[in-house]
């Protein structure tokens, strides 16, 4: 495992990244769809890196349900090991606690510079969540905000001083989620092509999701 924040470090050691998207959440687990639409926001915004950071906890969901740290930080890093464009960062699971953006975007921020543009992505329901969010003045200070708009999501039900300052990224509506996924498991089904095919087989040799017990505490 990585120390706390070593990706961060080398993108910035390499003096190649001055466009860097960072992409945070529970990745509970990580499946196709995160990638995709990683993916298409690199390419819209023309980012030169996007760094996938796994929280430790989110302080928006209930923990029973997620599985420990260390098992979706080693489901992340090999899902986006293929990928050159692609990095992790451990910083959040290091830190342990909850995990705030504006926590994150700080340290990032003193990693990088004040020359590197700083892209932090998210969902529409994340971004119409922003009146709950610790210090949200402060996080749209230290990072211009990317939110990924899916068809069905308006954004005009944002708040206008919000609303102003956000990036919409259009990106393709990908029926699929971590919940569904989970659910498969439970069930006994595939969740073959759903999630990348390494982090596929982490999930069947760890036996995750199986039972929400086994996943907070091995």
């Amino acid at each position: 495992m990585r120390a706390r924040g070593q990706a961060s470090v080398r993108l910035l050691d390499a003096g190649r990244c001055q466009r860097i998207g960072l992409l945070g959440g529970t990745f509970n687990p990580i499946h196709a769809g995160h990638l995709i639409v990683a993916e298409e926001t690199l390419e819209a915004l023309h980012l030169d890196k996007i760094v996938f950071i796994p929280c430790y906890l989110p302080p928006h969901k209930d923990d029973r349900t997620v599985a420990s740290a260390r098992h979706r930080l080693q489901m992340v890093r090999l899902a986006v090991k293929g990928n050159p464009r692609f990095t992790f960062s451990d910083l959040e699971i290091s830190r342990k606690g909850k995990s705030y953006t504006v926590e994150t975007l700080k340290t990032f921020r003193r990693l990088c510079g004040e020359t590197a543009e700083i892209f932090f992505l998210m969902g529409v329901d994340q971004i119409l969540e922003v009146d709950t969010w610790k210090r949200p003045g402060e996080v749209f200070r230290l990072a211009r905000i990317v939110v990924m708009t899916r068809p069905g999501y308006d954004l005009r039900r944002l708040p206008a001083r919000w609303r102003k300052r956000v990036l919409p990224v259009p990106v393709s509506p990908i029926g699929l989620s971590s919940t569904e996924i989970r659910r498969r498991v439970r069930e006994g089904r595939s969740i073959r092509y759903l999630v990348p095919e390494s982090a596929r087989r982490y999930v069947v040799r760890h036996k995750l999701y199986r039972r929400w017990d086994r996943d907070r505490h091995d």
